[in-house]
C-alpha cells in the first residue's frame, strides 16, 4: 500500500510540473482575473437598491427641513443664529437620537485640531510650522457655541458634542414615518478663513478696510441615515467634504444695510432691500440678453468709503429641494445678472465679485455660468433650479445654487492668460456641482471620486464647448500619464476612501474624469456613454447613489460588460503600458507571401498644437464653441496663439522574418501581410488603437476591442490584410488611453527626445568632462 500511495504521489509531482511548464510555455494559458466579474465586490441587490443600478421599490431617504433666524455682527465677526429643524424618518427603522454636524468646530483647538495634519521640525522656521506650534492660541474661541436645544414646545433636550459631530437623544423614539421638530440657537466667532484656512468665513481688504464674507458650513446641519451606511457620522477634517438630506430651507439674514446678499435659492423681498434704483435694474435684467449690472462698480466703491456698520436689513431667501444653504455679504460686492433658457426654463445666471476682480468677472463670469447650465444640462439632466450664482472669494467652492470661485486682476486691471483660464475652470467647475453632488447626491464624506471626479469629467466637455483651444488641464488621458506612472508606492485606487487618499487632486478628480473620457471616447462610444450616463444621472437626481449605482448603470443602459474597466481603473493601480513588440510583413506575390524589405522613408509633416480626440469629434459634430457664437468673449489672449512644432522622423528598419507557405495566397497577388505582437507591459487593459502610415503618405485609423486580451493579458498577436504597403505603425496617436509609455508605440518611426532626455544628456557630458572622463573619449579607451 505505502509503494502504491508513493507511486500516486510522485505521479502527481509530476503531472503538476508537466501542467506548471505547459503554462509557462504556453502564453495562450497565462491570463489572470482582469475580465472577471466583479461579483461580490459590490453590495447585494436589494428591495433599495437593484442589480440594475436603479433605485429599488423599497428606496427611502430622509428629509430636513431648516427656518433660520441669522445675525451678521460685522464689528466682532459674530455669527448667532436659531434654527428650527423639522427632520421626517422616512426609514423603516426606529430612531431613538440624531446625529448633526457642527463643522464649524473644524476651527475649534478643543474639538478637532485638524489632527490628521503632522508637522516635522525640519520645517522649522516656515511660516505654517510657526502656525501649527501656536495653533490652540491662533484658533481660541472658534467652533460653534451651542446655547440650547429644545423640542417645539421649548422642553430642552439632552445632547452630546463629539468633535464635529452632536447627537441628540430623543426623549420618544421616532417611529417610521414619523416627524420631530426641535430648536436649536448658536453662534460662533468667523474665523479669518485667508489665515486660517477653511471654505467659510472673512476676508480682510487692507487698502478699504472691509471684508467679504462666505457663510458656509455655517449652522447645524442633520447627519445623512441611509440604508447603505446608517448614520454617516465620520468626523470632518477638512478633507472629506459632505453628506446631506434634502429639505426645503426659509432662511433670514440680518447683515449692515449697506451690503448686498447673495444666497441658496430666491431672494422673496429685494423690493425692501434694495434701492428704487436697483430693484429697476434687477426687473431689467430677467428679460436682458447681455449681463446687467445691478449692483454697480460706483456703488460698491461708495459703500467702501462711507461704511455703515450700526443700521442693518433682513433678506429673506427661500430655497426648496436643496441639500444646503450657503451665503455671502459684503458693501464691497457688485452685481450683475441675466436669464438664459434651459430646456425650456428660465434661470438666473449671477455673479457677485468685488472690485478687485472686476475686470474679469464683469466680461466673464456670468456668462460662464448661464454656459456651464446649459452645458452641463445637455449632458445629465435639465437644471431644475431658478438661480445659479458665481460670487469671487479667493477660492473654490461649492453649494446649491451658489459657489465661491477666484479670478482677481493687477491692480491696474491687466491678468495673465493663466489667471483668466483658471477662473474660468474654478467657475465651470463649481457651478458644475449643482450637479454632482447637490442634485445628485453622493456620500462626499465616504468617496469624493464620486461628486468631484464625475464634475471633473463634465467639467472638461464643458471647456471645450466654451472654447475649442480651451487648455483642459483634467479629463484629456495624456493628462494622467505622469501620475500613473508613479511608483506603486505612491499609487491608490480611485476606489479610496477620502481620508485616505495621498495624491489627493490626481486620484480625486483627474484620474476618474479621464477614466470616464477613456469610456465615453474609446471604449462605448459617444451614443452609448451618453444614454447611460444620462440615464445614471435620472435615476439618482435628488437621490443617494453608491459607486456599484453608478456601475450598474451604465452596463444596464448600455449592454457593454465593464467590469473589466472598473476593476482595472477603479479597483486597481496598473497603468497603461501596450507595447509593439515585433513586426512581421509580407507582400503576396504569385501565391506566396515574400518578406518585405523595408526601403522607403517618410518624414512626418510638422504637427501644431496637439489634438485629443474628444477635440477632433467635436469638429466633425459640428459643435460650435460659446466663444465662436458670442466674439465678446474674445480677448488679447484669444487672438495670440505661440506654435509649436513636433516632427517625427520615419525611418527605414529591416528585420529578418520567416516565409510564408504560398497556399492559402493565391488570390491575393499585390496585398500585404503585417503580424504585429503587442504586450501588455503596464498590466491595464485597453482596446488597441493603430495608426498605419503608409508608403504614399496615407494614413488610417484601426480600432481592436479590449476582448482581445480576454484569453491572455501578457501579449497577443494579430494578422492584418493591407491592400498597400505600409511604411509605420503607431499606437495611440491620439493619445486617447492614457499609456504611460510612447517610446514602445511604434514601429519604423522614430520619436524625437524629449526635452528632458536631451537634458539629462547634456548634464551626464557634463558631468563627464568636468570630471576629466568624457563618455565618448572613455568609451575609445576600453575599445
Amino acid at each position: 500500500m505505502k509503494i502504491k500511495h508513493l507511486s500516486l504521489l510522485i505521479a502527481l509531482i509530476l503531472s503538476l510540473r508537466t501542467f506548471s511548464q505547459n503554462i509557462q510555455n504556453n502564453p495562450q494559458a497565462q491570463h489572470g482575473n482582469k475580465f472577471e466579474q466583479l461579483g461580490t465586490i459590490l453590495p447585494t441587490p436589494n428591495d433599495y437598491r437593484t442589480a440594475s443600478g436603479a433605485p429599488g421599490s423599497k428606496y427611502w431617504q430622509q428629509k430636513a427641513d431648516y427656518d433660520i433666524d441669522v445675525n451678521l455682527d460685522e464689528k466682532n465677526f459674530k455669527i448667532s443664529g436659531t434654527e428650527w429643524i423639522t427632520y421626517t424618518n422616512n426609514s423603516p427603522d426606529v430612531l431613538t437620537y440624531l446625529w448633526l454636524q457642527l463643522d464649524e468646530n473644524q476651527h475649534d483647538p478643543e474639538n478637532n485640531m485638524n489632527y490628521m495634519d503632522e508637522s516635522k521640525v525640519n520645517e522649522m522656521g516656515t511660516d505654517q510650522f510657526i502656525k501649527g506650534l501656536k495653533q490652540k492660541e491662533n484658533l481660541a474661541g472658534l467652533g460653534d457655541k451651542i446655547e440650547e436645544v429644545t423640542d417645539e414646545f421649548g422642553k430642552p433636550l439632552k445632547y452630546t458634542i463629539n468633535q464635529t459631530m452632536m447627537r441628540i437623544d430623543l426623549p420618544k423614539a421616532l417611529v417610521s414615518k414619523g416627524k420631530v421638530k426641535f430648536k436649536i440657537k448658536w453662534h460662533y466667532k468667523m474665523s479669518n478663513r485667508m489665515v486660517t484656512g477653511g471654505r467659510g468665513g472673512y476676508e480682510y481688504f487692507p487698502d478699504d478696510g472691509n471684508c467679504l464674507f462666505t457663510l458656509t458650513q455655517w449652522y447645524p446641519r442633520m447627519c445623512v441615515y441611509s440604508d447603505f451606511h446608517g448614520w454617516q457620522n465620520k468626523q470632518f477634517t477638512g478633507r472629506g467634504e459632505f453628506a446631506l438630506a434634502f429639505g426645503n430651507f426659509k432662511v433670514k439674514m440680518t447683515v449692515p444695510a449697506d451690503h448686498l446678499v447673495c444666497g441658496t435659492g430666491e431672494c422673496q423681498n429685494y423690493q425692501q432691500v434694495l434701492s428704487a434704483a436697483q430693484f429697476a435694474r434687477w426687473q431689467k435684467a430677467q428679460t436682458a440678453t447681455e449681463p446687467i449690472e445691478i449692483g454697480l462698480l460706483a456703488d460698491a466703491t461708495e459703500a467702501e468709503k462711507d461704511k455703515n456698520t450700526t443700521a442693518t436689513k433682513t433678506w429673506i431667501f427661500k430655497a426648496d429641494s436643496v441639500r444646503d444653504f450657503a451665503w455671502g455679504s459684503s458693501r464691497k460686492y457688485i452685481w450683475d445678472a441675466m436669464p438664459v433658457k434651459c430646456e425650456g426654463k428660465r434661470v438666473m445666471c449671477m455673479s457677485f465679485y468685488g472690485k478687485e476682480a472686476y475686470p474679469l468677472y464683469r466680461k466673464y463670469s456670468t456668462k460662464v455660468v448661464a454656459h456651464t447650465i446649459k452645458t452641463y444640462s445637455k449632458y445629465t439632466i435639465p437644471y431644475p433650479y431658478p438661480v445659479a450664482q458665481s460670487v469671487e472669494a479667493a477660492n473654490g467652492m461649492e453649494y446649491p445654487m451658489i459657489c465661491f470661485n477666484f479670478g482677481r486682476t493687477e491692480k491696474d486691471g491687466t491678468y495673465t492668460e493663466g489667471t483668466k483660464n483658471g477662473m474660468i475652470l474654478v467657475i465651470v467647475h463649481e457651478v458644475g456641482h449643482n450637479f454632482f453632488p447637490m442634485i445628485i447626491n453622493s456620500d462626499e464624506r465616504q468617496w469624493t471620486w464620486m461628486d468631484e471626479g464625475l464634475n471633473t469629467f463634465v467639467e472638461f466637455l464643458t471647456e471645450q464647448e466654451f472654447d475649442v483651444n480651451y487648455p483642459c488641464q483634467r479629463g484629456p488621458a495624456h493628462k494622467m500619464v505622469d501620475y500613473m506612472r508613479l511608483p506603486k508606492s505612491q499609487l491608490e485606487p480611485i476606489m479610496t476612501n477620502s481620508e485616505n487618499i495621498y495624491n489627493f487632486g490626481a486620484n480625486a478628480y483627474g484620474k476618474p474624469a479621464t477614466a470616464l473620457n477613456v469610456l465615453r471616447e474609446t471604449v462605448m462610444g459617444r451614443e452609448l456613454f451618453d444614454y447611460s450616463f444620462k440615464e445614471y444621472c435620472k435615476r439618482w437626481a435628488f437621490k443617494h447613489p453608491e459607486p456599484a449605482d453608478l456601475f450598474r448603470s451604465m452596463e444596464d443602459a448600455s449592454a457593454v460588460d465593464l467590469d473589466w474597466f472598473w476593476r482595472g481603473w477603479f479597483y486597481d493601480t496598473d497603468p497603461v503600458d501596450i507595447s509593439i513588440d515585433t513586426v512581421r510583413a509580407f507582400k503576396v506575390s504569385q501565391g506566396k507571401a515574400l518578406v518585405i524589405k523595408m526601403d522607403t522613408v517618410i518624414t512626418n509633416p510638422p504637427k501644431k498644437d496637439f489634438e485629443y480626440i474628444s477635440q477632433i469629434r467635436n469638429k466633425e459634430a459640428g459643435i460650435k464653441s460659446l466663444v465662436d457664437i458670442d466674439t465678446t468673449l474674445r480677448d488679447f489672449y484669444y487672438h495670440y496663439k505661440p506654435s509649436t512644432e513636433v516632427v517625427k522622423e520615419i525611418k527605414d528598419r529591416n528585420e529578418n522574418f520567416d516565409l510564408l507557405t504560398d497556399s492559402a495566397f493565391q488570390k491575393m497577388d499585390g496585398s500585404y501581410i503585417y503580424e504585429i505582437k503587442f504586450s501588455n507591459k503596464g498590466g491595464l487593459v485597453m482596446p488597441i488603437i493603430i495608426q498605419w502610415i503608409y508608403a504614399d503618405g496615407s494614413k488610417e485609423i484601426e480600432r481592436m476591442n479590449v476582448n482581445l486580451w480576454r484569453k491572455n493579458e501578457k501579449e497577443v498577436y494579430k494578422t492584418f490584410l493591407k491592400d498597400k504597403k505600409v511604411a509605420a505603425i503607431q499606437l495611440d496617436p491620439f493619445k486617447e488611453t492614457a499609456d504611460i509609455n510612447e517610446k514602445n508605440n511604434t514601429w519604423n518611426i522614430k520619436v524625437e527626445p524629449s526635452k528632458f532626455d536631451v537634458f539629462k544628456v547634456k548634464t551626464t557630458n557634463i558631468r563627464g568632462q568636468s570630471k576629466g572622463t568624457n563618455p565618448m573619449q572613455k568609451a575609445k579607451e576600453k575599445k
